[in-house]
């Protein structure tokens, strides 16, 4: 999961998995996204892969990226996971207000 947060925390990254929403797409056609240059794109793609984000096929001399939705799913549920309280922990009591008295002089 740390390279899951690690992938995601870059905006250049997210911006990648966007453009990846609506389907597969060649390497030069998401460098041609964006202004940075060719080895940047790159090695956000290789971040991408080893958090296992994206996958990614050759054809030829092409290679084609696609979501890992599966990856998605578990990240998902990682973060629900976090919301629910643990089963060690007993539930917490919640305090009634308690309505003050006035003092006696």
């Amino acid at each position: 999961m740390d390279k899951t947060f690690r992938a995601l925390g870059d905006p250049t990254r997210r911006q990648i998995l966007r453009l990846l929403r609506d389907g597969p797409l060649s390497s030069g056609e998401i460098a041609d996204a964006f202004q940075s240059a060719w080895p940047t794109i790159s090695r956000h793609l290789a971040v991408l892969r080893e958090a296992d984000l994206v996958v990614a096929e050759r054809h030829g001399q092409t290679i084609s990226y696609e979501l890992n939705t599966s990856v998605f799913q578990e990240l998902v549920q990682h973060l629900v996971d976090w919301t629910r309280p643990s089963e060690r922990r007993p539930a917490r009591r919640s305090k009634s207000r308690q309505t003050a008295q006035p003092r006696e002089t």
